[in-house]
């Protein structure tokens, strides 16, 4: 089953919960943990979406290259300029469980900046 989510003003946070437990599929009878029962998910419109408090100047993601010195950061709310559907999948895969079924998962997630025609 396909699921869409417009994520026309909605919570970052609270979308990705949602989307979180579509995909692993915790909203079915059949769930079990250890299996990949879950849906495949649509989200659209993913610039369009909100965070709460003073969350765009605060929260601040962190990379690094393996080399001393070499930790980057970026704020969300240039994150979000740069590419909403990449921090959109962040808190996702955050939210999923951290095992081998992680990356199956995330693979069934598609994320549209625009409503498609």
């Amino acid at each position: 089953m396909i699921h869409t989510i417009d994520a026309t003003n909605k919570i970052l946070g609270r979308l990705a919960v949602e989307a979180a437990n579509l995909l692993r599929g915790k909203n079915k009878s059949s769930f079990v943990p250890y299996l990949d029962t879950g849906d495949e998910v649509i989200i659209i419109n993913t610039d369009k979406i909100k965070v709460t408090g003073q969350k765009l100047k605060q929260k601040i993601y962190y990379r690094h290259s393996g080399y001393p010195g070499g930790i980057k950061s970026i704020e969300l709310e240039r994150a979000l300029e740069k590419d909403s559907c990449e921090v959109i999948r962040k808190a996702i895969y955050g939210m999923l469980p951290k095992n081998k079924l992680r990356d199956k998962f995330i693979n069934k997630l598609k994320l549209y900046k625009k409503e498609k025609e």
